[in-house]
């Protein structure tokens, strides 16, 4: 298992950027595939982005797709959500998953803390 923990989130005005960063303690975090997903008040976790172990595959939920890029740096034990153009939609709680299922999008390993991002309009 590794431990996870998200930083990055803060408050931004609509059409604005944030990059959030997932730090991962342990030796095994290379072999994971990883993943970001979001809750926003009163709704569903929400499946964001995925990327593999190698950093070759990624997906990206229909919402982000396009103004959203996972990036991964393996020999820094971080995982990355770069948001551009965001919207006042995309405000939630962020965070980021380890051994998360290819196709399904299911996080099967440990989970952060979460990061909040806010995004005013």
């Amino acid at each position: 298992q590794v431990q996870l923990e998200e930083s990055g989130g803060g408050l931004v005005q609509a059409g604005g950027s944030l990059r959030l960063s997932c730090a991962a303690s342990g030796r095994t975090f290379s072999s994971y595939n990883m993943g970001w997903f979001r809750q926003a008040p009163g709704k569903e976790r929400e499946f964001v982005a995925f990327i593999n172990w190698r950093g070759a595959g990624t997906a990206y939920g229909d919402s982000v797709k396009g103004r959203f890029t996972i990036s991964r740096d393996n020999a820094r034990n971080r995982v990355y959500l770069q948001m551009n153009s965001l919207k006042p939609e995309d405000t939630a709680v962020y965070y980021c998953a380890a051994n998360v299922e290819w196709g399904s999008w299911s996080p099967l390993g440990s989970w952060g803390q979460g990061t909040p991002v806010t995004v005013s309009s």
